[in-house]
């Protein structure tokens, strides 16, 4: 059978994590796999915030704690790529979608794990949400999609 059909039906979720940071260049594969996702109208709605410092990603995974009151939600994965949507746009819940299906696929194909974290719109709806993407000089009104955990998987699920 075709390769891509074999990734594509053999990615699972992954839940344990490697403590070792993806490289620059695996992730900017994966995202560059990610921004090529289609999108309603071809309005490209969707932007993706790579989070590889270990600080921000333990701040982001108690913020997500807090909004889905689940222990470690973020599963212990070094990354995360967050990935946000045009608030005025009406197709941004599935634009975000078709992104993280490419961000996860790519990811699997490069021998790297994910999964797929859900109530990011809730995180960026608190104080601390909204000041970070002030921080990270994310402009306009955007709502949190997804969590992309990303990582070297150390599970086989």
């Amino acid at each position: 059978m075709n390769e891509t059909i074999e990734l594509i039906k053999s990615r699972r979720s992954i839940r344990k994590y490697k403590p070792v940071c993806p490289s620059k260049e695996e992730l900017e594969a994966v995202i560059s796999a990610g921004v090529c996702a289609p999108s309603g109208m071809n309005m490209q709605s969707a932007v993706i915030v790579a989070v590889t410092n270990p600080e921000q990603v333990q701040y982001l995974s108690l913020l997500c704690e807090r909004v889905r009151g689940q222990k470690n939600p973020y599963y212990g994965a070094p990354a995360v790529l967050l990935v946000l949507a045009d608030e005025n746009s009406d197709y941004k819940v599935q634009d975000g979608s078709l992104v993280m299906g490419n961000l996860m696929n790519a990811a699997h194909a490069i021998g790297l794990g994910t999964c797929w974290i859900n109530r990011l719109d809730k995180v960026f709806e608190l104080p601390e949400g909204k000041a970070l993407l002030e921080k990270w000089g994310i402009k306009g009104r955007y709502t949190g999609i997804a969590s992309c955990v990303i990582g070297y998987p150390d599970e086989e699920p």
